[in-house]
Formats: structure tokens, C-alpha cells, sequence
């Protein structure tokens, strides 16, 4: 590969996660500092995954770049940062894109600067920087970029990752705490899984293993007394506040209260705090006199290593469908299920929901877009718990179906979540609902009682409340396939007429014989029909 360009970055983001899931337990097993809690491995797959999925979620455009792709990465991981390892993976990423602000392509001398750039406000974001951890694997990598002589970007990637590798060999002399343990510093292990996997990208070999835990680790390993910060803290802060402020003046708040203390943006307005310390009260009023903390989760570092003890299962999957026949649906293969009814939904009923399936894993489908703001609070406080916890995309429950008709316990975790990704993004979702309200839509004026027909949202068809529901269904499905389909999935709501199901079987029949049809009893109270198409 002679540049990246925005889908190279996607492939090695999507890379990525896979990489840090597949040594996610080896890198929380020689977590050893600055505190000794086994999860930088954990926190820095989160990292990632948050990063991937708004990367996912940023609005397709051809004309965007890999700056601007480098972008929607660094904001996800700012947004979803965890603990430390989190908070300097986000300051990477942001380098990255700064480096490459506006470039539709980036070659080697581009990824010179950006390592570069990275090294510089991952070093800023740590307030007391410790020779033999990842600032120290970055540097390392940034430095044996500059000093490259060549500017091919097969030839930089690869000598950042060697210098990478290399230096991540020497923490534990520069450490004592990693040479007592007899493991190399967890967080530049991370590191260089990341490097590697770039380097793998662009030059199209498979990377090689580097850093390797040891076989096995002392058990003591993970109860070293931490040598930055201070043991009296029992507690890690963090949350996001948006727009200007003063970063030096709440960090120096936040290290009156505490330490590990770091304030660092995107460079868009977005910031994210976090802290060590026992007045949580203290740290988010430190938040609250310079704005609006959101976002806000608070772990306690005692209960994250004990938290692989409370596991009863590896892997879960959690759907939150309205509906009773949806919902049974649902169980019967094998998914917990959350009907919301009537009653709001909030983020304690989440979080009762997806840490009562006692699984270390647990991968979320939801069925509705309004359910995402509790969801993501419900989230980050199990994450921060110690949960590994992963949502889908799914914005109806024939793409959440879709995603479970996938799902394979057999497979890796990382790649069923990806696979149950792909899966509901395949699905074009549609539905017929009755219009509660005058408005104006895509395709003209409704009025209260209307039929509406959507697909993937937006309003395309509109009949009065007199039209048969069964020719406005039909002619959705229609539409719906004119770009192709195999499967058509229907779930009947509460309100649909008796035959329906034939009426779109029989019409099927005639005008798209080669599709399938597969109807269900989905119960829902706010639309007659749900359609999927795959």
C-alpha cells in the first residue's frame, strides 16, 4: 500500500479491534502499573470500539478523506475513553488526524509527522510521565520514524513497529515494578499490537506476535504496590464536558483532589476528564464549575479486580424488543430479552438487565434508536464495572434478527460482533405505521389516522386511513426490493388487520417469486408491520 486513504483506515481500525480482543486477556494479565487492576487490555478494546463505531456511524461521503476518517476515529475514542490506557489511545488517534487534517491520502512522510504529533499529546495528557510504559513504546516508534530513510510508507510503518516492539522489551528495566513481575508494561504491549496491525495493513503480511506475555504470571503480579499515584485513591473518575475551557486550570482542581489527573480534547470541543481519587463528589464539582459533565462513570479499582470472580457464563446476548410475539421470538433463540412496555426506560433498568446475565461478554441488540441515550450510560457504568459490554447498531427488531441469525458461540467474540454488524447493516428495515399527527413529510402532507409507509426512516409512502393496509404493505415491500433481496422478514404489530401475512405471501408469489417470506406475530404496539429485507 503506497498511502492510506479513509477505507485503509477503516480496515485497520476494524483490524484492530479484532487484534485487542484477541489480547485483551493476555494484556490484563500483566497489568501490573500504575495500578495493578488487570484491565488495560479491557480498557483500551473499549477505546477502540468506540472509536470503530463512530467511525461506523459518521455519514458515508466520497469525497472524505483520511483526515477526516482519522477524525471520526479520535472523537469515538475520546468519547468512549477508558482509564488511562484509554485516555492516551484517544490523544494518539488524535495526532493522527491533526497530522493529517484535510489529506484525502497519507504516504510515509505524512505518517512521520503523525506519529510525531501523537507522541506529543500522549505525553501531555499524563501528568507525572514514567520512563518504561507506552509513552515511552510511542516515542520510541515516532522517533524511529523520523529517522527513516525513506519515505515509502511500507518502510516507515515498519520501522515504527520495530522500534516499537523493541522498546517494549526494555520497559521492565526501566521499570522495576514490570522486572519484580516479569512482564512488560501492559499498555505499550497494546501499543504495539496496534502498530503491528497497521503494519500489517499496509504491507499485506500478517503481523508478527510481539511482546508476548509470559506463560504464566505470578499471581502476586497483580497486587504489586503501584509506583505512580497513590494507593490512598480508591476511586477513577471520568466523564466529558464540550466546548472552551481552561484544561490547565481543572487539572489543577481535579490534582487537589487527586492524581493521575488529565484534561484532554479532540481539538473540537470535546474533552474528557479522569482522575484518581476518593471524593467523587469533589471530582465532578470540579467539572460542574467549568461546565456540564455528561458521560459521567465512576469505577472503584478494588472491585474491578475482583470483578472476573462474578462471571457465571463467557458470553450473552441482550435484545430490547417492545411486543410480546417479538419478544418470545427472541427468547426462543436463546437472547435475554428487555421489554421496555409503556414505562421510560432508563439507564438502571439497563444496567440491571446486562449485568444480570452474569456474562463477561455481552453483546447488546437494540430495537429502537430512542432507547440509545439510557443505553450508552447503562453501558459505560457496566464497562467501568469490569463488564465487556458491545452494542450492535441496530435500529429495528428485524435488523437485531438478522444480527442473532448470525450469531455463532463457537466464533471468536470479536468477530461474531462483527459478523452481527454486518449482518443487521445488510438488512433494509421498513414499516407501516398509523400517522398520530399532521405533518409534512418526503413525499407530502399527513394527516392524523394517515398510513405511512417508511423505509429506513424516512416517510415514502402516505395513503389515507381508509386505504387497505394489506396494498400499502405490498407496495412498500416493493419498493423495498427494487434494489434486490432474497428474505423479506415481517413481524405483524398489535393493530394489523387478520390476513395479512397471505395478503403479502400471495403478492409475493406473483410479482417477486424468488424471494422468501418469513412472518411472525410480533405484538408491537407502534407499528402494524415491521419489514426486513436481506
Amino acid at each position: 500500500m503506497r498511502a492510506l486513504d479513509a477505507v485503509a483506515v477503516r480496515q485497520w481500525a476494524d483490524a484492530c479491534v479484532r487484534s485487542l480482543d484477541a489480547n485483551r486477556e493476555d494484556i490484563d494479565r500483566i497489568n501490573v502499573f500504575p495500578v495493578p487492576d488487570g484491565d488495560t487490555g479491557t480498557n483500551l478494546l473499549q477505546t477502540m470500539r468506540s472509536a470503530l463505531d463512530n467511525l461506523l456511524r459518521t455519514p458515508a461521503d466520497e469525497d472524505a478523506g483520511v483526515g477526516t476518517a482519522l477524525a471520526a476515529l479520535a472523537r469515538g475514542a475520546l468519547a468512549g475513553a477508558r482509564g488511562n490506557s484509554g485516555v492516551i489511545l484517544s490523544q494518539v488517534l488524535r495526532g493522527l488526524a491533526e497530522a493529517a487534517q484535510g489529506a484525502s491520502t497519507a504516504g510515509g512522510s505524512s505518517l512521520r509527522r503523525a506519529l510525531q504529533r501523537a507522541d506529543e499529546l500522549a505525553t501531555a495528557a499524563v501528568s507525572a510521565p514514567v520512563p518504561g510504559t507506552v509513552l515511552s513504546v510511542l516515542h520510541a516508534a515516532a522517533e524511529a520514524a523520523r529517522d527513516c530513510g525513506s519515505d515509502d510508507l511500507d518502510e516507515v510503518v515498519t520501522a515504527a513497529a520495530g522500534a516499537g516492539a523493541a522498546a517494549l522489551a526494555d520497559t521492565p528495566r526501566q521499570l522495576a515494578v514490570l522486572a519484580r513481575a516479569g512482564v512488560v508494561d501492559a499498555g505499550g504491549r497494546g501499543l504495539v499490537v496496534l502498530l503491528d496491525t497497521l503494519a500489517g495493513v499496509v504491507t499485506g503480511r500478517a503481523p508478527e506476535t510481539s511482546g508476548a506475555a509470559p506463560a504464566s504470571v505470578p499471581r502476586d503480579a497483580l497486587t504489586t504496590a503501584r509506583e505512580a499515584g497513590s494507593a490512598d485513591y480508591e476511586y477513577e473518575v471520568m466523564y466529558l464536558l464540550d466546548g472552551d475551557l481552561d484544561a490547565p486550570r481543572l487539572r489543577a482542581a481535579l490534582e487537589a483532589v487527586g492524581d493521575c489527573a488529565s484534561v484532554v480534547g479532540d481539538g473540537a470541543g470535546l474533552w474528557t476528564v479522569h482522575v484518581h481519587c476518593n471524593d467523587i463528589g469533589a471530582a465532578i464539582e470540579a467539572g460542574i464549575a467549568v461546565g456540564r459533565p455528561h458521560r459521567v462513570t465512576v469505577a472503584r479499582f478494588a472491585d474491578q479486580v475482583a470483578a472476573a470472580s462474578r462471571f457465571a457464563r463467557d458470553r450473552a446476548i441482550v435484545v430490547l424488543v417492545d411486543g410480546p410475539g417479538a419478544a418470545e421470538l427472541f427468547r426462543s433463540e436463546g437472547a435475554v430479552v428487555f421489554e421496555p412496555g409503556d414505562a421510560d426506560v432508563t439507564a438502571a433498568d439497563l444496567l440491571a438487565v446486562v449485568t444480570g446475565t452474569r456474562a463477561r461478554q455481552v453483546t447488546v441488540l437494540p430495537g429502537d434508536p430512542a432507547w440509545r441515550g439510557p443505553l450508552d450510560e447503562a453501558v459505560a457504568q457496566a464497562v467501568a464495572a469490569g463488564q465487556d459490554v458491545v452494542v450492535v447498531p441496530t435500529f429495528s427488531p428485524v435488523q437485531a434478527l438478522a444480527a442473532l441469525a448470525v450469531h455463532s458461540p463457537t466464533r471468536r467474540a470479536g468477530d461474531d460482533v462483527v459478523a452481527m454488524a454486518e449482518a443487521a447493516a445488510a438488512t433494509r428495515r421498513g414499516e407501516v405505521a398509523v400517522s398520530a399527527r399532521e405533518a409534512i413529510t418526503w413525499v407530502g402532507r399527513c394527516e392524523p389516522g394517515d398510513l405511512l409507509g417508511m423505509v429506513d426512516g424516512e416517510v415514502v409512502l402516505v395513503a389515507p386511513g381508509s386505504e387497505d393496509v394489506g396494498d400499502l404493505a405490498c407496495r412498500l415491500v416493493d419498493r423495498m426490493l427494487a434494489s434486490g433481496g432474497e428474505l423479506v422478514t415481517v413481524l405483524l404489530g398489535r393493530g394489523a388487520p387478520d390476513g395479512l401475512e397471505r395478503v403479502l405471501e400471495d403478492h409475493l408469489r406473483v410479482t417477486h417469486p424468488e424471494v422468501e417470506l418469513a412472518a411472525y406475530q410480533g405484538g408491537q404496539p407502534d407499528a402494524l408491520v415491521v419489514v426486513g429485507v436481506e
